[in-house]
């Protein structure tokens, strides 16, 4: 596969997209890292951190950072790189979506945490997958 011209990456929808999408990103990141910071200062608190806290936590922040690494390879014009994103956001919130609905699974200070997450990932799957993006990287490869 070949990847995006840098004129095509370099167009101002393109830029645009990819800023807000970045953005989007490291929020999901900034907020995973406190939340994983807050939970090793509530640690012995064990109506606040379980260990499905920690499990998760420790997760989020490494699917935030995988995210990250995918958003800049693709804002660089990796065909590869667009597609594992697409993939790895929609999972993520499709995942999100379901800890929000659990009822009792996690801590509603967790949940709210993880909702807040599922509003970013949720700006990054509608842009990603919106027809700029997608038709920019289909002559490249599967988009």
């Amino acid at each position: 596969m070949t990847t995006i011209s840098a004129q095509d990456l370099q167009h101002p929808r393109s830029r645009s997209a990819f800023r807000l999408v970045r953005g989007l990103v490291s929020g999901y990141l900034g907020l995973s890292v406190l939340t994983l910071v807050a939970i090793f200062l509530w640690r012995d608190n064990k109506t606040m951190v379980t260990d499905s806290v920690w499990v998760r936590a420790t997760i989020v922040v490494a699917s935030a950072l995988l995210t990250l690494s995918l958003t800049v390879r693709a804002s660089r014009g990796s065909p590869g790189a667009f597609r594992r994103l697409r993939i790895v956001s929609g999972v993520m919130l499709v995942a999100i979506v379901v800890i929000v609905a659990l009822p009792g699974a996690f801590p509603v200070w967790l949940r709210i945490e993880q909702g807040v997450c599922g509003l970013a990932l949720l700006g990054v799957v509608l842009i990603i997958n919106g027809r700029h993006l997608r038709s920019l990287f289909a002559g490249a490869g599967r988009a």
